[in-house]
């Protein structure tokens, strides 16, 4: 696969929060505090599964102000505790394959000095035409509002001890 064929799947957003990672990590990981801040407001996410393991289910409602939801299930392909989540909705739990599967998500965490983390966000589509609509949909912006309601989220949790 060459750059132009990935440039044309791939949405990335990149950015510098003010929390530490162990509690962006947390924020990711664990459901009462994913569902806080999952989805720009004024739509909000309830998520019903969060198996945090390699072939491990996620599944989440994303509902908006005037009754939308949308589903949003899939599985977790690699973790690396404190740094990285990929998970896709190419497969529901048991590896078991979907109709039209959209992107896979590709999470990171490192460490930008004095409690700062550089946070990036990449989707990766299976089609051009997949990654366009959701560049559409607006995935910088909801992405964007999305990172910085977890970055004021992370900012009011306790040091762990």
């Amino acid at each position: 696969m060459n750059e132009t064929t990935t440039d044309k799947r791939e949405l990335r957003l990149e950015l510098t929060l003010n929390a530490p990672r162990e509690k962006l990590w947390r924020c990711w990981t664990e459901m009462p505090l994913l569902d806080q801040w999952f989805c720009p407001k004024p739509w909000r996410a309830e998520f019903s599964e969060l198996d945090l393991r390699v072939g491990g289910a996620n599944r989440c409602v994303m509902k908006g102000p005037g009754g939308e939801s949308h589903e949003s299930n899939g599985v977790y392909l690699e973790i690396i505790p404190g740094r990285k989540l990929v998970f896709t909705d190419a497969y529901e739990q048991d590896w078991a394959p979907v109709q039209e599967p959209f992107f896979t998500g590709i999470i990171e965490f490192a460490d930008a000095g004095a409690g700062k983390t550089r946070y990036t966000a990449i989707a990766r589509h299976w089609t051009a035409d997949a990654c366009r609509r959701h560049a559409e949909m607006g995935f910088h912006d909801g992405w964007t509002a999305a990172a910085r309601q977890l970055e004021s989220l992370a900012a009011t949790l306790e040091n762990a001890a």
